[in-house]
């Protein structure tokens, strides 16, 4: 039951008709699992907090220092050197005292991934290394409980929503994990500091949508958003026949090749040896500057599925942007729509200069 006090605070959701008391219940009853107060944690804590969310796992073992200040936004200076998760936790109450706060200041592994997540009906990855992003995946598939993802790069966030009502998981989308350090994550590269506020709010909106049940849940699609050019594209992908029947290790399994990928090395005997394929360019404009690999035609990631008559299934086709990261979402979509002779070029221009 909601009390007299929860019918003032969350008095705009009630009078919204698609919530009103009992979505407001619902939002009560729920429990959501958070993996990394990070940028993209701080946000969606902040939003499921004052929202009701009624239960929250925070999980975190790092602790905070100056350079996470400038995107995370729970923390101030004197918090330095302080457990993310207790500090997160000491912010959050103030907020809001009439939600329970679980505090897990450790990290998800192998061991504890099934044990934890079991406890809860949703689970957000505000993670940023590909380990952890494929245990929660798997043991969300293990459990049938759905997981919100979200992604940073510079000024591109990814936002999708897995495993939703028996629908298509990251692996999916993305099947291998790839390499230990072969697509930079935002410690390498950087991030504009309002990123991960948008695309964490965001995540939080389809934790609600999923607990209320209302609105289209971004399930078997992905959502990209450019902060520089406010582009949205949404890039629709299907559930693969790929089954996971148990958690393994993670790590070792960050050192097996990708599939659909082309390392550097290979690309620059393609080039070499006069070997027949396309190469195609997927940055926006503005993204592209001076520099473009030869022979590159351009289609933005954001136009693909309009110009898929431009694509030749019969020959082989490089897609590349800066990181890996966009060409590697592209392949991986093609694929699902009958084009077999498509790859990403592993690490994007940053690896190709550094190999130069």
């Amino acid at each position: 039951m909601i009390s007299k006090d929860e019918l003032l605070r969350y008095d705009r959701h009630v009078k919204l008709s698609v919530i009103g008391i009992e979505g407001q219940e619902k939002l009560k009853n729920s429990k959501v699992l958070v993996v990394g107060v990070g940028g993209l944690g701080c946000p969606v804590l902040q939003y499921l907090t004052s929202s009701g969310v009624g239960t929250i796992g925070i999980m975190d073992a790092d602790t905070i220092s100056l350079g996470n200040l400038q995107r995370q936004v729970l923390f101030t200076t004197s918090d330095i050197g302080k457990l993310k998760t207790n500090t997160a936790i000491k912010q959050l109450k103030k907020s809001n005292p009439l939600i329970e706060l679980n505090n897990l200041p450790f990290n998800l592994t192998t061991e504890n991934a099934l044990v934890i997540i079991e406890d809860y009906d949703i689970v957000v990855d505000c993670t940023d290394n590909f380990p952890s992003r494929y245990l929660i995946n798997d043991a969300c598939v293990l459990l049938g409980k759905p997981f919100v993802y979200g992604a940073l790069h510079k000024f591109n966030g990814q936002l999708s929503v897995f495993n939703y009502n028996d629908g298509p998981t990251y692996r999916c989308l993305y099947p291998d994990m790839p390499k230990q350090d072969e697509v930079p994550n935002c410690s390498q590269v950087g991030v504009l500091g309002v990123l991960p506020s948008l695309i964490g709010t965001l995540q939080a909106t389809e934790v609600i949508k999923i607990i209320l049940e209302i609105g289209d849940v971004l399930s078997g699609k992905i959502l990209t958003y450019d902060l520089l050019s406010n582009q949205q594209n949404i890039i629709s992908f299907s559930k693969s026949e790929i089954l996971v029947k148990e958690l393994s290790d993670y790590n070792l399994k960050c050192d097996l090749p990708l599939q659909d990928e082309i390392l550097p090395s290979q690309l620059k005997e393609w080039l070499t040896n006069g070997i027949k394929f396309n190469l195609i360019d997927i940055r926006e404009e503005y993204e592209r500057d001076d520099y473009k690999l030869n022979d590159t035609y351009f289609i933005p990631m954001g136009d693909m599925l309009s110009s898929l008559e431009k694509i030749d299934k019969s020959t082989p086709t490089v897609f590349y942007c800066e990181s890996g990261n966009k060409s590697k979402t592209v392949v991986s979509i093609l694929k699902r729509k009958g084009y077999n002779k498509v790859y990403s070029l592993l690490g994007g221009l940053i690896q190709w200069k550094l190999e130069r």
